[in-house]
């Protein structure tokens, strides 16, 4: 995955079913990120780690981190809007590569 091309996502949406416990597993949320990320700019990334589930919760942020190819990039995930158990969240890719 070409490093600009990566610098040019700005932000994308996703939702994703909470479990009962009102998170989205680190799991989907790695899975979304990859998707969206390859709908925007054609290729999944290498990989995607997070550290843990995403609470449910408005607000509720955490990093994760997408590699591609030697380079890896933080990626920030926010949740914007909880509807019962379905949490939408925004990802934004950090402009500089670590």
């Amino acid at each position: 995955m070409r490093r600009t091309a990566l610098a040019t996502i700005a932000l994308a949406s996703a939702a994703l079913l909470a479990g009962c416990s009102s998170s989205v597993s680190a799991a989907d949320v790695e899975d979304q990120i990859s998707s969206q990320l390859e709908s925007q700019v054609g290729q999944a990334p290498d990989k995607v780690d997070c550290p843990g589930d995403l609470e449910g919760k408005v607000d509720a942020t955490m990093t994760c981190v997408l590699t591609a190819g030697t380079d890896t990039i933080d990626v920030t995930v926010t949740v914007t809007e909880v509807d019962g158990s379905d949490v939408k969240f925004d990802i934004q890719v950090a402009d500089q590569v670590n």
